[in-house]
């Protein structure tokens, strides 16, 4: 008599990571100061318009929010703040680039007005 053939036992399923929600602060940089919230409406499938995720830091009070969707979690608020604050910082800096033509005064001082 054949021996039976056993089946493969099917691979176990690999767990998921879950996903940080509490961050380091652009502004303060406290390491746990930022807290992701997604402010999901009770009538979630239904009303799809009013979707805000909102991160702040709860040190120096500094806030972000934002136009989320259903697949959005709190490192894509986080992520949006802090590309919005180096798209803000790159701004100032191409404007600060402007002066650069013009001479800066002499200081005078007080005693050389006589």
């Amino acid at each position: 008599m054949g021996k039976r053939k056993s089946r493969a036992k099917p691979a176990p399923k690999k767990r998921m990571d879950k996903l940080d929600t509490v961050f380091s602060c652009p502004f303060c940089n406290h390491g746990t100061g930022v807290e992701c919230r997604l402010a999901m409406p009770a009538n979630f499938f239904s009303d799809m318009k009013n979707l805000i995720g909102e991160a702040s830091c709860r040190i120096c009070q500094e806030s972000f929010s934002t136009v989320i969707t259903a697949l959005t979690e709190a490192i894509d608020i986080y992520s949006e703040w802090v590309d919005e604050c180096e798209r803000v910082n790159n701004l100032e800096d191409d404007d600060g680039d402007q002066d650069e033509g013009f001479m800066p005064r002499k200081r005078v001082s007080t005693c050389d007005w006589d």
